[in-house]
């Protein structure tokens, strides 16, 4: 390998492609679209070799006024061993320090362990959870209703998430829908928001989330109608707290890949603490 370069500016959403195999290479779902929306909105950092190859990555996207949620912290194969993954990840911290806001992130059970010396404390577990059959599309709970979520419900959908999840991430939102609405819905209890369920595809898999409701039967529902959209395999990411959507998944064949820790580097915004409301998240680079 040439000699490394650091570059400091924002990696742009035209290195899209050129940062993708590093998500691929380390087998992770993310797509080019995914690479161009986080590059995009968020702020990203890049390492590169002698021959301009993109060798490492991380990124700071940010969800509001007081967060920023740190992923695609990735380095190749080839280049690891020489302290980039550390020094981008200490350039991401350090840009969302500027911004003024508190930096959030989902670690794996081998990241873990590089975050707590830097100050991350654990906020819950969560556990990929991966499906390789659609399952059945469920009737709704009682006094609920269920429909596909367009875009004219975005405003509200983004009211209703922000106090349940501690996010600001309308722009996540619109991209999920916009990336899959066949598996987007939305349900109501006496014609208020109850819920709501996005996803989007994935290089793997289709992922689904985020799961946003006001009850657990509510969720399991708006999972159901997701499945039973998908034609291939799925992934969702579950908190472990939610003891009885996960029994409906392992019932429906649901096999455990991974596990996580929402961890936040600072006091974490309202909502954003507990999963109470919080079914399945959007994916680890997206909050």
């Amino acid at each position: 390998m040439g000699a490394i370069e650091l570059l400091e500016e924002p990696l742009s959403p035209g290195d899209a492609e050129a940062t993708l195999p590093l998500s691929a290479e380390a087998g992770w779902n993310q797509t080019a679209a995914d690479w161009a929306f986080m590059l995009r909105e968020g702020r990203g950092i890049g390492v590169r070799d002698g021959a301009g190859r993109s060798v490492g990555s991380a990124l700071a996207l940010p969800l509001g006024a007081e967060l920023s949620w740190i992923g695609m912290v990735l380095v190749a194969k080839d280049a690891r061993r020489r302290g980039i993954g550390t020094r981008l990840l200490r350039s991401a911290i350090e840009k969302v320090r500027d911004a003024g806001r508190i930096a959030g992130l989902d670690a794996t059970e081998l990241g873990r362990p590089v975050y707590l010396p830097l100050g991350f404390r654990d906020l819950y577990t969560i556990s990929r959870l991966r499906l390789d059959a659609s399952a059945r599309s469920e009737l709704a709970p009682a006094g609920c209703t269920i429909r596909p979520l367009v875009a004219a419900d975005l405003l509200g959908i983004v009211a209703f998430d922000r106090p349940r999840s501690g996010m600001q991430r309308s722009h996540v939102l619109a991209y999920l829908l916009q990336q899959a609405a066949e598996a987007a819905f939305v349900a109501a209890v006496e014609g208020d928001i109850a819920g709501y369920a996005l996803g989007r595809p994935g290089r793997i898999a289709f992922q689904i989330g985020p799961v946003v409701a006001d009850r657990e039967d509510v969720a399991i529902a708006l999972v159901s109608y997701a499945l039973a959209r998908l034609d291939g395999p799925a992934m969702i990411d579950v908190p472990d707290a939610h003891a009885d959507l996960r029994v409906w998944l392992d019932r429906h064949g649901a096999v455990r890949q991974r596990g996580f820790t929402r961890m936040t580097l600072g006091e974490p915004p309202d909502g954003l603490r507990s999963p109470a409301a919080v079914f399945a998240l959007a994916g680890p680079e997206l909050g």
